[in-house]
């Protein structure tokens, strides 16, 4: 093969990685708006809402166990509750000026799991 062919193959392999690339990642959904459309925080709830965006985002991996991280047990109901009221959830969690970011070294939660943390607070953090 010449040089050119060679060049050719290369363009075509380049446009197929490219094609496959573009296609899949278009495929990806990673924040709830944009799979299911605008986020509702009506029926947020702890027992499924609150505790589940804990757990997926590994909060209580860090902030659970026998020795949780900065004494923040976030694993019970009794311990995300204190830090909801408290103001630290939201805070943390929005990336809020005087707050530690969480999760720590990580991207913020979606948009929505942080409306439906706010709305769950603002309802007064019930244990539902």
């Amino acid at each position: 093969m010449d040089y050119k062919t060679d060049m050719g193959h290369m363009k075509k392999k380049i446009v197929i990685a490219f094609l496959f690339v573009c296609t899949f990642a278009a495929c990806t959904y990673n924040v709830e708006e944009e799979l299911y459309g605008a986020c509702s925080t009506a029926g947020v709830t702890y027992s499924v809402t609150i505790k589940n965006i804990l757990d997926n985002n590994t909060c209580t991996s860090c902030h659970g166990g026998v020795f949780p991280s900065g004494n923040i047990s976030l694993e019970t109901y009794a311990g995300a509750r204190t830090q909801a009221l408290n103001g630290k959830l939201f805070g943390a969690v929005n990336h809020s000026p005087g707050f530690s970011a969480m999760p720590q070294g990580g991207p913020k939660i979606s948009p929505c799991e942080i409306a439906k943390i706010k709305a769950w607070i603002d309802a007064g953090a019930p244990q539902n």
